[in-house]
């Protein structure tokens, strides 16, 4: 990975070059501090405020250009637009032409400033994060508390930057009105659904999508795809990326996604049946379901490191494993056969692709569509997971087929390998396999050597407070040479190469949000996996209720997503909707005990809706805190962020599965509140280590 401070020399631009973050000299600040901490020299509060007022400046210096800038820009529109009101009653297409050229010549010279933005708000976050390291204090909270708010603050015009949306929306309207729409003048308001193709405007909305970091239903979506980017994704990356997308690619990526999750709870309503049928103990059914699972922390390892190398490929062992697991699965009642059962699962399990699916949404979308893609991957893993059961309720048929059975408890089997078929022969025909970095490098060099690199996309997602500063040249020689031997340092700490190096990575903070997305994983395979047994013994309920009740489950996530990305997430901060939601799944575990009263069908239903929707909100939140605090290491390679997230979800489904069949021999009657203790012991641990974390943190 590129140092920051060559990066920020390399990308700035020339005549801008004393308005950009000073990160040399704030760094050298910082070491001074350090020093002189260690000698005794100066206090703490003196070191908090000395480089508070330094940001003071840096701050203010930057923003007074920005709004230069910002009118500069205005009164260029303002100009055009007098020029523009001339040709309403006329129709000179070469003025047109002309005027059109002008306005794309304002939006290139807006996104140079946009683009400045970017580069010092990556400067400062960076800058943040090395003083709370170098010297130990919490700086970065107390910093944006005292400013932010305060009306003299300049933090709001770069926070909020209404000026600039103004100015990308004027040349947007005006670009709009001189598209060439059958002569007419029509506004973008008039026809919002026209898309406007020029891509000036295109670019312009990915660069104030970057900058807005609005929390929305897609951003809350994408959070639990868990797709984590660099620090700083170079536009030579974007452009990589945007040569290798391929929309029936990711169309097949997310298709994938879809089945697998309906292949992994398509069976949980008859799980049950289907272990008594062949005289296993019905929680059994918890192997059955966890099975998967258990071959899921294998396969997560291998299919990641493939990807390195290949989408295609893997994708085309997926599916044919997949195939051949379900037939097994189907094969094992004609059979008579527990063992066969359990291997069609465990190969159901080891054609996991979802390693897959993640790395290509990560290296192979463009960025402008990036949280787009992210979100149809929760949609479609949200989609199967309400599918399966629901279509496992359709199956209710009996008869035989040749020397086949075909029932509800094979024909999920059946249909789950007539669809890995179509499937794979779609993946056949219409994926098609993206160069991978390596030879994009090599294309790259070959067709734009000696061309120096652009200005870098911001980070995603609203992870810091978007905050300039400015830059200023320093000539000190040893301080370059310091320089030069940082970023040999730091050019040296390559991705996590095993998963004992990529655990050593993880700070306290993410430990406990690992835990966290532990904890919610296991309430929810708990409350999934036993829901067949349970409400069989209690309610008496059929293949088909039980079938009905799961796909309720799953419809909930897209709205409860939608309800929190659009308004919640507007009101509160992540950490407070954390500890909120772990309270609520804790509430949740609680009500679900049978302990006097006589169990009820609307206690269970209750208590299990307020578990399951709690865990999902947890899950986005939890996610999209765990990517602000993961190393940037731990964004590429095979041992990667998403890889650390899979595992830890994966292992606690195998626990709580195997929690449901080893609980299965003290009774049915007691399996509910012995596999419910486990989950309140987690809910409360979680909570207590997430009080613990962010107070001494914040």
């Amino acid at each position: 990975m590129v140092r920051f401070g060559k990066r920020l020399k390399e990308t700035q631009i020339v005549e801008w070059q004393r308005h950009y973050i000073n990160y040399k000299l704030m760094k050298k600040r910082v070491k001074q501090y350090t020093q002189q901490i260690e000698a005794g020299v100066l206090e703490r509060r003196h070191v908090m405020k000395d480089f508070s007022r330094m940001l003071d400046y840096q701050i203010e210096n930057t923003v007074l250009f920005l709004l230069e800038q910002q009118g500069l820009l205005a009164s260029r529109i303002a100009q055009l637009s007098e020029r523009q009101k001339g040709l309403q009653e006329q129709l000179d297409f070469s003025q047109i032409t002309e005027l059109r050229e002008a306005f794309r010549a304002v939006g290139q010279d807006l996104l140079k400033l946009l683009y400045f933005i970017e580069i010092n708000a990556v400067g400062l976050r960076k800058i943040l994060k090395k003083f709370e390291k170098r010297l130990g204090y919490k700086f970065t909270d107390y910093y944006v508390k005292t400013r932010a708010n305060h009306p003299y603050s300049q933090l709001q015009q770069v926070f909020k930057h209404v000026g600039l949306g103004a100015v990308v929306g004027a040349i947007s309207r005006n670009l709009g009105e001189l598209q060439d729409r059958q002569g007419s003048y029509l506004s973008i308001y008039d026809q919002p659904s026209l898309p406007l193709q020029d891509p000036i405007i295109q670019s312009l909305n990915a660069a104030v999508d970057r900058l807005t970091h609005s929390t929305n239903f897609l951003n809350f979506l994408a959070q639990h795809a868990f797709i984590i980017q660099d620090d700083l994704p170079a536009p030579v990356d974007e452009e990589a990326a945007d040569k290798k997308y391929h929309l029936m690619s990711l169309l097949l990526n997310l298709a994938n996604t879809f089945l697998y999750m309906a292949n992994t709870y398509i069976i949980v309503p008859s799980a049950d049946d289907y272990a008594m049928s062949l005289g296993a103990a019905p929680t059994v059914c918890g192997i059955v379901i966890g099975a998967m699972a258990v071959a899921q922390i294998f396969s997560s390892v291998y299919f990641s490191a493939w990807s390195n190398k290949s989408y295609y490929r893997p994708l085309i062992f997926s599916s044919i494993v997949l195939f051949l697991g379900n037939v097994m699965y189907a094969l094992a009642y004609d059979l008579n056969s527990i063992g066969v059962l359990l291997i069609g699962r465990l190969f159901c399990g080891l054609g996991s692709a979802r390693a897959v699916n993640r790395r290509y949404i990560s290296d192979c979308v463009p960025l402008m569509i990036r949280m787009q893609a992210s979100a149809g991957f929760v949609s479609a893993s949200a989609l199967g997971m309400a599918c399966g059961p629901a279509l496992a309720g359709l199956l209710q048929f009996k008869f035989r087929a040749y020397k086949f059975t075909i029932d509800q408890k094979t024909l999920p089997g059946w249909v789950m390998a007539g669809a890995w078929l179509v499937y794979l022969l779609w993946l056949c025909i219409s994926f098609r396999e993206p160069a991978h970095d390596d030879e994009a490098e090599q294309t790259h060099v070959e067709s734009n050597h000696g061309e120096q690199a652009a200005v870098d996309a911001l980070e995603d997602g609203l992870k810091k407070p978007l905050l300039p500063s400015s830059l200023e040249s320093i000539q000190d020689e040893d301080e370059d040479q310091e320089d030069r031997s940082e970023e040999a340092a730091q050019e040296s700490r390559l991705a996590a190469n095993s998963l004992r190096s990529a655990y050593r990575l993880l700070t306290p903070s993410v430990k406990v949000q690992l835990l966290i997305y532990f904890m919610l994983k296991y309430v929810m395979e708990i409350l999934l996996s036993e829901s067949s047994v349970i409400t069989s013994h209690y309610f008496h309920w059929t293949t088909g209720n039980v079938a009905v009740f799961l796909a309720c489950l799953g419809l909930t996530v897209l709205p409860v997503n939608i309800f929190v990305g659009n308004y919640i997430g507007n009101i509160f901060e992540d950490r407070q909707i954390l500890l909120a939601s772990e309270i609520v799944v804790c509430i949740g575990v609680l009500f679900s005990f049978h302990i006097i009263f006589k169990y009820t069908i609307a206690q269970y239903v209750s208590s299990g809706l307020i578990m399951f929707v709690s865990a999902e909100v947890l899950e986005g939140v939890n996610l999209s805190l765990l990517s602000r605090v993961m190393s940037s290491r731990l964004s590429k390679g095979t041992y990667n962020g998403g890889l650390l997230s899979t595992e830890a979800g994966t292992i606690a489904r195998v626990v709580a599965d195997a929690t449901i069949t080893l609980a299965g021999y003290l009774g049915e009657s007691s399996l509910l509140n012995v596999t419910l203790l486990p989950s309140l012991l987690l809910s409360v641990i979680s909570i207590f280590a997430t009080i613990h974390t962010y107070n001494s943190l914040y």
